[in-house]
C-alpha cells in the first residue's frame, strides 16, 4: 500500500462536521464514498483534526492508503469530478509511509471572522461570520496578549473528548481585515487545540470587547480552569481551518 497526503477546502454550512456518522452527512463520508467508486473497496481516511457542524476548512490535511499500482493517478482531479460542490481537493501528493495527519502535525492555524456592522449582515457573508455588533478591539488584544503563551486551557475546553493534559502553547493571536470594512478576522495557531477552544476563546475575547469582561479577568479565568466560569462557545459559521503544519 500506498500513503496519499491531500489538502481539502470545504463548506461546513451543509455538513455534520468532519467525522463520518452513519445517518449524517459528513466531509470525511463523502470522501471516503468517492474514494470507494475509485478504488472499489472501503478505504479509511485520515483528517488532522474533527471539525464540528457549520466549520469551514481552506487547508484541512487528511491521508488515506491505497494499492501500489496507482502511480500516476490522479487524484486531485477524479476526485473533485465525484466529490459534492462544498468540498474540493486542493492538492495530492504521495507521502512517507509514516505520514500521519493527526498524529504527525506540530501545529495549526484557525481563523475566526467577526461582523461589527450592527442594522445589517451581508446575505452573502451570513455563512461565514458571526455578527456580534461594535467592539472595543483595544481590549480584546489586551486579552488576546493574556491568552497568548503556554497555559492549561482547561477553561476553554468544552466537553465532550478525553485528553491527557489541558496544556497547550498559542503562538498568535492576532487580529487582520476581513474581506468587507465591516469584519475582522482573528487568527489563532498553537502546537494544538481543545474541544471548542478556538471558539471558547473567541467568546471571551467579544466579552472583553463588549465591556462585559475585564481583560485581567481572563487570567483569573485560566487558572480558576473551570468552564463554567466562561463565556458561552461562540456560534461555528465563523471559523475556518487556515493549514495545519507538520515537522521535517
Amino acid at each position: 500500500m500506498t500513503r496519499v497526503r491531500m489538502i481539502l477546502a470545504y463548506e461546513g454550512t451543509e455538513f455534520c462536521g468532519w467525522q463520518v456518522q452513519p445517518a449524517d452527512r459528513t466531509v470525511q463520508g463523502e470522501l471516503e464514498r468517492a474514494l470507494e467508486t475509485i478504488l472499489g473497496g472501503p478505504v479509511r481516511v485520515h483528517g488532522s483534526g474533527r471539525t464540528d457542524s457549520g466549520v469551514h476548512a481552506l487547508g484541512q490535511t487528511v491521508h488515506f492508503d491505497c494499492p501500489d499500482d496507482r502511480p500516476n493517478f490522479p487524484w486531485q482531479r477524479s476526485l473533485n469530478a465525484l466529490l459534492p460542490k462544498d468540498v474540493r481537493v486542493l492538492d495530492a501528493a504521495w507521502a512517507a509511509d509514516d505520514f500521519h495527519a493527526r498524529y504527525g502535525a506540530v501545529s495549526k492555524t484557525y481563523e475566526y471572522c467577526l461582523w461589527h456592522e450592527r442594522a445589517f449582515c451581508l446575505p452573502q457573508r451570513r455563512r461565514f461570520v458571526w455578527a456580534c455588533g461594535p467592539v472595543d478591539f483595544a481590549r480584546m488584544e489586551e486579552a488576546a496578549a493574556i491568552l497568548s503563551g503556554e497555559h492549561d486551557f482547561a477553561a476553554f475546553q468544552n466537553v465532550g473528548t478525553d485528553v491527557e493534559s489541558t496544556v497547550r502553547t498559542v503562538t498568535e493571536i492576532s487580529r487582520h481585515p476581513g474581506p468587507t470594512e465591516f469584519e475582522s478576522a482573528w487568527r489563532f495557531s498553537a502546537n494544538g487545540f481543545l474541544k471548542q477552544m478556538v471558539r471558547n476563546l473567541v467568546g471571551c475575547l467579544v466579552a472583553c470587547g463588549r465591556g462585559r469582561m475585564e481583560p485581567d479577568d481572563v487570567r483569573a479565568l485560566l487558572e480558576s480552569g473551570d468552564r463554567t466560569l466562561a463565556p458561552a462557545t461562540v456560534p461555528p459559521q465563523g471559523l475556518t481551518l487556515m493549514r495545519v503544519e507538520y515537522g521535517s
